[in-house]
């Protein structure tokens, strides 16, 4: 397939911070990446490395006491079929009427933990509908329809019923499938994926990726996989972002990542994944430490106090900007950045 080489999304220096009493959490420093048409970006990491406060700050529903505090969240997009032009989603409006259209319209999400994000208290259908509503000038008994197409396309049985139930009543399978259901149901060009595989069984996770794959190929949108799971990304993505305490540590093709990872923090992650041609009961391989307190972050890189490449009076005493291994292979280390 070929794909336009210009990003339809592009992230530039986001800095997303939280203020509480006790101090400031620096979730996202200085995010960067660029998402283009029909591809899928996989960005792995840690749990608390800013992964999904990314997702929420490209939609702006980052929570109180956080705020986007710098940077730039670029959307290419047609205005009443014009010609497509930049609209930096950072200054517009997060209860305004432009970003609701792009929320769900233009970029989807599918929650981490769909339990959580329906409404315990509306049926399936109820939030469905509203949403196709939301977004087109469907009467009810339209968006239902729509609403059992969408359910239907997601592989949900018997959708003209389970239209009709509450969240509670499926499982966690088909909770997942109707989340991805409501996320797609204005065909947005980008959907956001926050672990769509969480709390389910191997057999499930495989169905639901592979639903993703036909969908994107389906639809030609483009998906942002959010994920801690690297067989997840080695199946799924074309490109790979490693985030390491709110960075984009490294950045390549799912090839270059997997073979030549250039940050001793990817090569960390890939040693943890289980082998089946490891000897029996031989221990995986962990990544020593753990990630800073958000009020105690190292200077320096931050990955510094846990690497083993660590050089003293180097690394914990200058960040690394990045810098190209190869062609599109990008990372922030000192190993081949060079020292300041």
């Amino acid at each position: 397939m070929a794909h336009d080489e210009s990003p339809i999304l592009s992230v530039r220096d986001l800095k997303t911070y939280f203020f509480p009493d006790e101090g400031t959490v620096k979730a996202v420093d200085g995010a960067s990446f660029d998402v283009f048409p029909g591809r899928t970006l996989g960005i792995v990491g840690e749990s608390g490395c800013g992964k999904s406060v990314t997702a929420r700050s490209i939609l702006r529903i980052v929570e109180r006491p956080g705020r986007i505090v710098s940077g730039s969240i670029l959307l290419r997009r047609k205005v009443d079929g014009s010609e497509e032009s930049e609209f930096d989603l950072v200054q517009i409006d997060p209860k305004g009427s432009v970003m609701r259209q792009i929320r769900g319209g233009e970029i989807g999400l599918v929650f981490q933990e769909p339990m959580t994000s329906f409404s315990p208290v509306h049926t399936i259908g109820n939030q469905l509908v509203e949403t196709i509503r939301l977004h087109s000038a469907m009467t009810k008994a339209q968006a239902r329809e729509k609403g059992v197409e969408m359910l239907h396309l997601v592989g949900i049985p018997r959708p003209e019923r389970r239209i009709d139930e509450y969240a509670f009543e499926l499982s966690g399978g088909l909770r997942q499938r109707a989340m991805i259901a409501v996320a797609l149901a204005c065909s947005p060009r980008i959907l956001i994926a926050d672990e769509p595989t969480t709390a389910l069984d191997v057999t499930t996770q495989a169905q639901i990726l592979d639903l993703l794959r036909q969908l994107q190929e389906k639809e030609g949108m483009i998906i942002l996989l959010i994920t801690h799971n690297l067989g997840v990304v080695a199946e799924m993505c074309d490109r790979v972002a490693v985030m390491y305490l709110g960075r984009m540590v490294e950045q390549g093709s799912v090839d270059a990542i997997f073979h030549n990872p250039g940050h001793p923090y990817t090569r960390a992650l890939l040693q943890s994944i289980p082998s089946i041609s490891a000897p029996v009961r031989t221990m995986l391989p962990m990544i020593s430490g753990s990630i800073p307190h958000p009020y105690n972050r190292p200077g320096g890189c931050p990955f510094h106090p846990r690497c083993p490449d660590c050089m003293a009076g180097v690394c914990e005493l200058s960040e690394p900007e990045p810098c190209i291994l190869e062609e599109g292979h990008t990372v922030s280390c000192f190993l081949h950045c060079g020292r300041p």
